[in-house]
């Protein structure tokens, strides 16, 4: 694999690079639902307006037309400036809207992608419950059908971004009779529809993105189907093959610039022995040098990934191998920031988080988990990418 950008590769490289150092968010992003939504639909507006928007995504859906190529210097630079690689979003341009795109009827392109990349809507998953997380095919929430509607009751659990969301990517049993992969269906629910109750999850970290949501008798139109009635596991193996496939991959860019601001922290900041600069001790020095290795390898993974998905619509079970070692590199570097950092981690209000180490930390467990864990992950090489037995 040739991993050299061409002179025009070079060249948009440096557009982008010029682009986003001109228009990023200057001021910090809040950390209230209300505030978070405004924040992160005025920076996506500010992309659509600059013509960064969805620069994959086909044209006619208002996107760029532009190569998954293009779509990751766009990453890497975006990762280089410092932004955050999940907001409000997230849903709606990596996972959502690429199932749109690959299996919703023409309607629901022409009205959901635009609005998407524009910035005028926010969408969340419906995917995960509290018994049906790892064993996603165990979900109840049932949909049963009245007229041209289905009546939604159940509830989900860890729905990102749901207290400030429009759309959600709802998975719901709509046939009981078959096997747990059967009689399942991908609906678009309006999340202002009546009988719909969120409440937010406040995590480690000190951040309410997770929500739980409940559905009393939610009315969802039958034509809010993608795909067909009954085959929505098909529907939502190709959303999650574009979550653990792509939608991860500022994350991945962004974790090498991690690294190497810890690196630079690690040299200023008094390690272990509490004497000399962290570098210089032996261990913490291999540790620092093994990530530095792990996320080139861990860039040389997503260049593979992205020649793979051009080459299809959806991506394959090859997405897993990547976000298996994406996620657990993250626990990695989470930990080894914390042992640079030393007692002081221990302090939530320490001045040392100020550089997010601690933060980062908390949240970087989740990395293993979001998108499906990393035991699912290994089932999923093992069975679908080595052909070994279940």
């Amino acid at each position: 694999m040739d991993l050299d950008f061409t002179k025009e590769q070079l060249e948009f490289r440096e557009e982008v690079r010029t682009w986003l150092r001109e228009h990023k968010p200057t001021e910090p992003r809040p950390r209230d639902h209300a505030g978070i939504r405004e924040f992160d639909l005025a920076w996506q507006r500010t992309q659509w307006d600059g013509g960064w928007a969805g620069i994959a995504w086909p044209r006619e859906y208002g996107g760029g037309g532009l190569t998954l190529l293009q779509q990751l210097i766009w990453y890497e630079e975006y990762a280089a400036a410092g932004l955050p690689g999940i907001d409000a979003n997230f849903v709606g341009l990596s996972h959502a809207g690429p199932t749109l795109i690959t299996r919703a009827a023409q309607e629901h392109k022409q009205f959901h992608l635009p609005k998407i990349l524009r910035g005028e809507v926010v969408w969340c998953q419906g995917f995960s419950e509290p018994d049906a997380g790892s064993d996603l095919a165990a979900l109840r929430t049932r949909a049963v059908l009245d007229g041209d509607e289905f009546v939604v009751n159940g509830q989900k659990i860890w729905t990102s971004f749901a207290a400030c969301a429009d759309y959600q990517e709802l998975l719901v049993r709509t046939d009981a009779s078959g096997s747990k992969h059967q009689g399942i269906t991908w609906l678009i629910c309006d999340m202002h529809s009546p009988g719909v109750e969120i409440r937010a999850i406040e995590t480690i970290e000190g951040g309410a993105d997770f929500c739980e949501v409940f559905y009393d008798n939610v009315r969802i139109p039958v034509s809010n189907v993608v795909g067909e009635v009954g085959d929505g596991w098909s529907v939502a193996m190709s959303t999650l093959s574009f979550e653990r496939g792509t939608a991860f991959t500022a994350n991945q860019v962004r974790l090498a610039k991690v690294v190497e601001d810890l690196i630079e922290f690690a040299r200023d900041h008094v390690g272990p022995d509490g004497k000399r600069p962290a570098i210089l001790d032996d261990e913490i020095a291999r540790r620092l040098a093994t990530a530095r290795a792990s996320v080139t390898s861990l860039r040389a993974m997503t260049y593979a990934g992205i020649c793979r998905a051009m080459q299809t619509e959806t991506p394959g079970p090859k997405g897993s191998m990547l976000k298996l070692f994406y996620g657990d590199l993250a626990k990695q570097v989470g930990a080894l920031a914390m042992d640079i950092v030393g007692p002081d981690a221990l302090r939530r209000t320490s001045r040392w988080d100020r550089h997010g180490w601690v933060g980062n930390y908390f949240y970087s467990f989740s990395q293993a988990i979001g998108g499906g864990t990393s035991e699912i992950q290994r089932n999923i090489i093992g069975e679908r990418v080595l052909g070994l037995p279940r």
